[in-house]
């Protein structure tokens, strides 16, 4: 993970990326369970919603992000009968909210979780101190 990105983002732009996840895990929670009640594509749903969690968490941000993007724009383009021949408000605005959806999830898969999510905990760089007189390590948790 930490050779994906240089940097996991502190401060501003780290809050920025923050509030980029919680937007995308609203959007994918409300499509999950909207797709529960309208559609019995169940595998769709299932990996919407996993890969939303997954982004509030900012665990496995590439992966999740690359997943709910390649599903969400799937779930853009796969309305049932002729697309075309359904130029309703509501079914282009779905499709727009979709698109939007696969846009902000490829966005956050390339520009990383961020300072405060568990990949940084996990896979973010550690700084070790060593004392001169032991020699024991202690790592400080995390630095940039």
């Amino acid at each position: 993970m930490q050779r994906l990105y240089s940097t996991f983002a502190r401060g501003w732009p780290g809050v920025g990326l923050l509030c980029l996840r919680l937007i995308a895990v609203i959007a994918a929670v409300h499509y999950a369970v909207i797709g529960f009640v309208s559609q019995p594509t169940f595998l769709t749903t299932v990996i919407e919603g996993l890969a939303g969690l997954l982004l509030c968490a900012g665990l496995w941000t590439p992966i999740a992000g690359a997943g709910l993007s390649i599903f969400a724009f799937w779930s853009a383009f796969s309305v049932p009968g002729d697309p075309w021949g359904q130029i309703l408000l509501a079914v282009v605005g779905a499709a727009l909210a979709m698109l939007g959806l696969a846009t902000l999830a490829a966005g956050i898969a390339l520009l990383g979780p961020g300072a405060w999510s568990v990949d940084a905990r996990l896979f973010g760089r550690k700084r070790f101190n060593i004392s001169p007189k032991s020699g024991v390590t202690t790592p400080d948790y995390p630095v940039d």
